[in-house]
């Protein structure tokens, strides 16, 4: 394997979830408060904002398979190949994630001729990796989220909110905006449609994550950068503790999700099926542990709110259009991913209680 380049750190008090309030049906998205971003060096403080610190991201890439030494301790190790998606295997030298070869399992992301896989590193300096019979392209990426050179952002005073349920806007959990470019211009531009449903993920990462934050600006890097997506899959993610992030980037109106006219932001979660369709992904592994009564309370309060304000029925059956080529789907309003397409995500504990949270949503 060649090398190509080159502490924890407590959650916000600002992220913590409150009752969803009451809306009408098809009401504009409003925030609370504008989440409002500016890395270190950049000029005056925003109104409403204070400096917080976070590490910024640092990785460390490799090719083919074997063995890699990292400078860095890797909080997680990204991975993709060509060739058959399952098959692969990685093992840590060293760190709480030292151990025997283990199966890489790939998850909640997809690629189309391949594999990819998230996996959770431990602190580890060194890692060796077993692709699949007759893979090809073998890529690997040791990401760092918890001890880098701290980075400055403007994080909101006041609680952000969607309509009563307060979440942690980008800059509070330490986004760098600069992931989003790629040869000096956006990625991914953002490209916006009526909402049409709801689809529920789980990242199939650690249960007992001492540091979401720090796991989200992992699948930041890891969607943004190694798969190329230019910016984070979901359009929330949500923590054991019930705390809600805001994913995919929307614009400046300071609507998560949203822009200004109420249209969904497209992101990546559901390939082939993201227009119109918005991700919330919990995280953890959900398969055979369900995910924390915090968590679930959350995910139903957050749905039952943009259901709310989009008039989308939670029990509701609909057939899904996508908007760019016509293709249907026919799902529920809300729906697992692998209602879409042939994944284990969100797992099979959540998936059946998908039922139940639509039931609580529409009360």
């Amino acid at each position: 394997m060649t090398a190509t380049t080159p502490r924890r750190r407590p959650l916000s008090r600002r992220g913590v979830l409150g009752a969803a309030g009451a809306v009408a049906a098809g009401a504009a998205l409003l925030p609370d408060a504008v989440a409002a971003a500016a890395p270190s060096g950049s000029a005056p403080t925003p109104t409403g904002t204070e400096p917080e610190t976070f590490p910024a991201t640092r990785t460390e890439a490799a090719t083919g398979t074997g063995t890699a030494a990292t400078a860095l301790t890797a909080s997680y190790v990204a991975l993709r190949w060509t060739g058959a998606p399952d098959g692969a295997a990685i093992r840590f030298a060293d760190g709480t994630e030292a151990g025997a070869l283990k199966p890489v399992r790939c998850g909640c992301a997809t690629v189309e001729g391949g594999g990819t896989a998230l996996v959770p590193a431990g602190d580890a300096t060194a890692y060796e990796v077993q692709a699949p019979d007759g893979a090809t392209e073998v890529r690997s990426l040791a990401i760092d989220t918890t001890d880098g050179p701290a980075r400055t952002f403007q994080v909101p005073t006041e609680p952000t909110r969607v309509r009563g349920v307060r979440y942690l806007s980008r800059p509070a959990w330490g986004a760098d905006e600069s992931k989003r470019y790629k040869d000096g211009v956006v990625n991914s531009p953002e490209v916006y449609y009526p909402l049409q449903s709801i689809t529920v993920h789980h990242t199939a990462g650690v249960n007992g994550d001492p540091d979401p934050a720090a796991t989200i600006r992992a699948i930041y890097e890891y969607h943004a950068v190694t798969l190329d997506w230019g910016d984070i899959g979901y359009h929330f993610l949500i923590d054991e503790a019930g705390n809600v992030y805001e994913g995919r980037y929307s614009g400046e109106d300071g609507i998560p999700g949203f822009d200004a006219d109420g249209k969904v932001v497209t992101a990546f979660h559901t390939g082939g099926y993201n227009s119109g369709n918005l991700g919330i992904a919990l995280l953890g592994e959900l398969t055979e542990t369900g995910p924390t009564a915090a968590a679930k309370e959350s995910l139903t309060r957050l749905i039952r709110a943009v259901c709310k304000i989009k008039g989308l029925d939670p029990q509701a059956k609909i057939t899904y259009v996508n908007p760019v080529n016509g293709v249907t789907k026919d799902v529920h309003t809300i729906s697992g991913h692998r209602d879409w397409l042939a994944t284990e995500c969100p797992g099979q504990t959540m998936y059946d209680l998908l039922g139940e949270v639509r039931t609580a949503a529409a009360q």
